[in-house]
């Protein structure tokens, strides 16, 4: 069984605490509270005393998971920390990370506890919230220590400050911490919502402003995805392990485009996102499907699925058939517009079947603009689309689908008689 959180009344903790540093073990200097050097007082306490932080940047993708999980408050965390219950969820929550390595090369936390015991003191306020070390005090808890030693911050320290703090010590190589690129996004939020510029974000965390910008740009586009096309708000672990690359990537790719393009490039990027099990290679490789080679890719899907890309006329300008997708499509009328695609890649009957047709133009479309200066490029993708049509099969089709592919039959002989005046003006 795991260890069990009893919580120390506030007033009692801050009691025992002053008097333990009345005749603290030793100081050590810290460099990272005010902009100057501070000998902070090293005290002994036992392991029970100290409280879980819980504006906790490396735990708030697991936080918010368990929001979503269980229809808690956004608050629950923040509100909680003097409630035993909570404290007891953030212990779990630390103490599953204090057993995870990084990468092959560094030793779970609580595997380097486990055979050297504390080695340096954990950081802490005058009221025993610990600022620095949460993951150390949960791995330490569950292997059974009896005692802790804190290094304690003035007591005039202040929300803000401890903030600062995190992120000057996130700032130095030797002490970064092991954030999600999640949590990394909120830290640098939090720093703007004390009032930094992007620029004095930047040089606290020793990182450009380019970084900084993009890190919050892809933290936006994560919690548009979650909402809009998941419907899962909060639950970054669907993306904090494997949609990093992406949601850094697509800011870039969707700059320039008008407001149709840029809607659908998104629906492209998050339905390959959603199926990158089914793309044979890396989702990066598709970079290019939701960005200059959007249009294509969304004309080639809407070809093959006889979908149209163009808004006919309408009473309203409020499109409301997307199930509560809600991006506003604005565009003029008999303006281009993607809503159809976007419907059938969203749709749950229309989109297993939108899906393969899009992975298959995303391929097709970037194999074509690799190609453009190969001489043979254009003999290949007749040769792939000849050999695709020897192997239909029209007396295995159900009866439903004759009139769709008397459709795609009448689009294939339009390409081909414009392929071949093409040619005969060519040659």
């Amino acid at each position: 069984m795991g260890y069990e959180i009893a919580l120390t009344a506030p007033a009692e903790r801050e009691a025992l605490i002053a008097k333990a540093l009345q005749a603290p073990l030793r100081t050590l200097p810290f460099h990272h509270f005010r902009a100057k050097l501070y000998e902070l007082p090293i005290i002994r306490v036992p392991i029970d005393l100290p409280v879980y932080r819980m504006e906790n940047f490396r735990t708030y993708t697991d936080q918010h998971e368990h929001l979503a999980k269980e229809g808690l408050p956004a608050d629950y965390f923040l509100s909680g920390q003097e409630i035993e219950s909570i404290q007891q969820v953030q212990h779990d929550i630390l103490a599953k990370l204090s057993r995870r390595g990084v990468a092959d090369s560094v030793v779970p936390v609580i595997d380097v506890l486990k055979k050297d015991g504390q080695i340096d003191p954990l950081l802490a306020t005058s009221s025993g919230v610990i600022v620095n070390g949460n993951r150390r005090l949960a791995g330490m808890r569950e292997l059974g220590l009896t005692y802790v030693e804190l290094m304690i911050l003035p007591a005039d320290a202040s929300a803000d400050e401890i903030v600062d703090i995190e992120a000057s010590l996130q700032g130095v190589p030797e002490t970064k911490l092991d954030y999600d690129w999640i949590g990394d996004g909120q830290l640098i939020n939090r720093l703007i919502e004390m009032g930094r510029t992007p620029k004095e974000v930047a040089d606290q965390l020793h990182r450009p402003e380019k970084e900084i910008k993009t890190a919050r740009q892809a933290l936006i586009e994560a919690d548009l995805y979650l909402k809009e096309w998941a419907k899962a708000e909060g639950e970054y672990g669907r993306v904090s392990e494997y949609g990093e690359q992406l949601f850094k990537d697509l800011p870039r790719r969707l700059e320039g485009k008008d407001v149709a393009l840029m809607q659908a490039s998104r629906v492209i990027a998050w339905s390959l996102y959603d199926n990158r099990d089914k793309l044979g290679g890396r989702l990066y490789n598709f970079n290019s499907a939701f960005g200059n080679l959007a249009s294509d890719v969304l004309d080639r899907v809407a070809t093959t699925l006889d979908l149209s890309t163009t808004r006919p006329p309408t009473e309203g300008d409020v499109v409301d058939d997307l199930d509560d997708f809600s991006f506003d499509l604005d565009d003029e009328d008999g303006e281009l517009s993607y809503a159809e695609v976007i419907e059938a890649l969203s749709g749950e009957q229309t989109r297993e079947e939108a899906v393969k047709v899009l992975i298959e133009a995303s391929i097709t479309a970037i194999e074509v603009a690799k190609g453009q200066k190969d001489g043979e490029a254009a003999l290949k993708a007749l040769t792939e689309a000849n050999a695709k049509l020897v192997s239909v099969d029209l007396t295995r089709a159900k009866a439903s689908t004759y009139p769709a592919i008397g459709k795609q039959l009448q689009t294939i002989e339009g390409l081909v008689e414009r392929l071949k005046a093409k040619l005969a003006e060519i040659s």
